[in-house]
């Protein structure tokens, strides 16, 4: 039970704390999702209610123990606390602010997730629950068999957790876990993320077609679920969702939140605040992590010679992941009788929305009435949600070994 607790944090903290603490923040998550249903419903205002619901709920879930004798959360845990050093920052080393206030506390990460759930449809997830998720855990294969091989070739557990993240394929994940476990070699696991991620990708059309034969690749796959999922249902898997995951893993809750919030923002058809997710933080975000790795990659940082282990375990975490969601696809093709596409199974390696594009490219290649973009989106939205419990899971008990 002591394991569990510390594994589920936001749990173990509600045992450990006062009970009248306790009871707080239960009764204050519960107040969250009533904002989150009452702004929807426009009883209370939309702009203000929904994004306070849901950082109520997450941060008083997502509390964590910071020493045996001390919770908090990352939401108010600041990493700039020494003023002097601040000013020295913001007067002198042009570019520090944006690392020490943007990666130091992974806020870039969160502005990406925030992004990437304006674009995100989790209708998809509400239409094929079990066929998603079950996929999205296949594709998890290169994130968790990794790591014993990072072990292997001489990284520490941190590091080698760190690396394995990449399997998911979601970059601004590998951004907060390389920051959490291995802040040492952080730039070189980052820019390799996001390197391969251009390549594998282009290489993932290539395992499809080595794995998939033809005659599979054409099946056009029947849609007999449910298929006009409300507005409405959308916001409530996304708040109970939200604190529910964020209650189990709370050190991966500023992500989860904004993850969660960006896709509620888009279903209360909050235009405003959509461009502003979209248009600006995301693309903002996405601009200064280019130019903050540029600026980091020191010829020092990158003669590491760790380095070269890295380039390899990136590889094989992303080779793995892709194999491992095409048999996630294969077996869901047994499940549902032959009647399935097994290419949707790339689709569980979780960049949203690139690997869902390759899937029904690939299948649109060899016959032109295969849709089965509905299917992939929902894999594609289950694997970051699993990505998002591994890296809870990793950062919460590596420290621990």
């Amino acid at each position: 039970m002591e394991f569990l607790f510390t594994l589920f944090q936001g749990i173990g903290t509600l045992a450990y704390q006062e009970p009248k603490i306790a009871i707080a923040r239960v009764v204050l998550i519960i107040i969250g999702i009533i904002f989150v249903w009452l702004g929807k419903r426009g009883t209370l205002e939309p702009l203000i209610m929904i994004p306070m619901g849901f950082g109520m709920a997450a941060v008083n879930a997502g509390v964590l123990f910071f020493s045996p004798t001390e919770t908090g959360t990352l939401f108010t845990d600041t990493l700039a606390s020494d003023t002097e050093s601040i000013m020295y920052a913001l007067q002198i080393d042009v570019f520090q602010p944006i690392y020490t206030f943007a990666f130091g506390n992974n806020l870039i990460a969160c502005l990406v997730f925030m992004g990437i759930g304006v674009l995100a449809d989790v209708g998809n997830v509400l239409r094929f629950p079990f066929t998603s998720m079950l996929i999205a855990l296949f594709a998890e294969l290169g994130s968790v068999a990794t790591f014993p091989i990072a072990v292997a070739m001489g990284l520490n557990y941190s590091e080698a957790a760190a690396i394995s993240i990449v399997g998911g394929a979601d970059g601004p994940m590998v951004l907060f876990t390389a920051l959490m476990l291995a802040p040492e070699i952080f730039v070189p696991i980052t820019v390799i993320a996001y390197l391969y991620l251009s390549l594998t990708y282009g290489a993932y059309p290539f395992l499809i077609r080595a794995m998939v034969p033809r005659h599979l690749r054409e099946l056009t796959v029947k849609v007999s679920k449910k298929s006009d999922i409300t507005s409405g249902e959308k916001i409530a898997f996304d708040i109970i969702a939200c604190t529910f995951l964020s209650l189990l893993l709370p050190v991966a809750a500023p992500l989860l939140l904004s993850f969660f919030l960006g896709n509620a923002i888009k279903e209360s058809g909050m235009t405003k605040y959509v461009r502003l997710l979209d248009d600006v933080f995301l693309y903002t975000a996405t601009f200064f992590l280019g130019l903050m790795l540029g600026v980091l990659c020191e010829a020092s940082t990158l003669l590491n010679p760790k380095v070269l282990i890295l380039l390899i375990l990136g590889v094989i975490a992303l080779g793995l992941s892709g194999i491992g969601g095409i048999i996630g696809g294969y077996v869901v093709y047994l499940i549902n009788g032959k009647k399935f596409n097994p290419v949707i199974g790339i689709a569980g390696v979780s960049c949203v929305p690139t690997t869902a594009k390759i899937a029904q490219h690939e299948a649109a290649l060899v016959n032109k009435r295969a849709i089965i973009l509905q299917f992939a989106m929902g894999a594609n939205i289950c694997g970051v949600i699993t990505t998002a419990i591994l890296t809870g899971v990793y950062v919460s008990v590596i420290p621990l070994l």
